[in-house]
């Protein structure tokens, strides 16, 4: 007689105790050209990273990218499988936040090392249900020293629905405030998720496919990348405080953001080296946040 299948937190327990994947290396050259095509995609006035530079806090997401074939794509656009991704049925994936040390900024034109591993996998309980947090740490080395320490924390599910509210319905006309000293107004539209897409090889299909993203994955609209906030905030850290070099950074992804929604990026320093940043809108005040230390 075949088994019982296991209920979808049975799974969730047994692959926290079990899945562990060896470490993997990887090698980038960090060519200036995908620094020079997201300076263009975000509208900065010049090419944020040139042969020589340092590259800007967590550009290095262009990087050390992976191209499956086409035929490895599930239905969604995520890989069927890969090495960091763990073993449950009807996965859906969300990214949650991380955090970063930069010893020593990488440098643009320089080829780097990637040594990529699982630092954490656990068991927490959702407001709809137990869900799988992966924490996957990166250590870049350039040069022959370290460079950069990342952690970005994952959140897996097992089947089930968006993580919005039932019957949501977007405007995209009403404009966020805030009164916080710094601050950015932007909006998104098709074309820059589509742009971002690419430039970070992210196939998943809610942030270009809006059929899909509506009708199959239950969201509004398109959805925002979660990076893209992340980089918001850090951009307007750079535009605030030229000159001044992240030596540490916390950020988290609390509320998704949808295509055309009207979004404020706003931050304050505290006045000495630390910095707190969000990315508000009309449906929240903080869909991301963040804490910088500057060096």
């Amino acid at each position: 007689m075949s088994q019982p299948a296991s209920a979808p937190g049975e799974v969730l327990h047994q692959v926290a105790r079990t899945w562990r994947p060896a470490p993997t290396r990887s090698f980038d050259p960090l060519d200036p050209g995908p620094s020079a095509a997201l300076s263009a995609v975000l509208d900065l006035p010049a090419p944020a990273a040139e042969a020589g530079a340092r590259l800007p806090p967590l550009w290095h997401w262009l990087h050390f990218l992976q191209w499956p074939r086409h035929s490895e794509l599930g239905s969604d656009g995520h890989l069927r499988d890969s090495h960091f991704l763990p073993p449950i049925p009807d996965r859906r994936r969300m990214f949650a936040g991380g955090r970063l040390e930069i010893h020593t900024p990488l440098i643009v034109g320089r080829p780097a090392e990637l040594t990529s591993s699982v630092a954490a996998v656990e068991v927490k309980e959702g407001r709809s249900g137990e869900l799988l947090f992966v924490t996957v740490r990166g250590d870049f080395r350039q040069d022959g020293g370290p460079s950069v320490t990342e952690e970005v924390d994952l959140v897996y599910r097992s089947g089930g629905q968006a993580p919005v509210p039932p019957g949501l319905t977007l405007d995209t006309a009403a404009t966020p405030t805030a009164g916080a000293p710094w601050q950015q107004s932007w909006q998104t539209d098709p074309a820059l998720l589509f742009r971002f897409s690419a430039l970070t090889a992210n196939a998943h299909r809610i942030h270009y496919d809006e059929p899909y993203a509506t009708a199959t994955e239950g969201y509004p609209g398109l959805v925002v990348h979660g990076p893209l906030l992340v980089l918001s905030m850090l951009e307007l850290l750079r535009r605030e405080a030229p000159g001044r070099t992240v030596r540490r950074l916390s950020y988290r992804l609390r509320q998704p953001v949808f295509c055309g929604e009207r979004l404020l990026t706003c931050g304050e320093s505290s006045g000495g080296d630390e910095v707190r940043l969000r990315v508000a809108g009309c449906r929240a005040d903080a869909h991301a946040t963040a804490e910088a230390t500057l060096a």
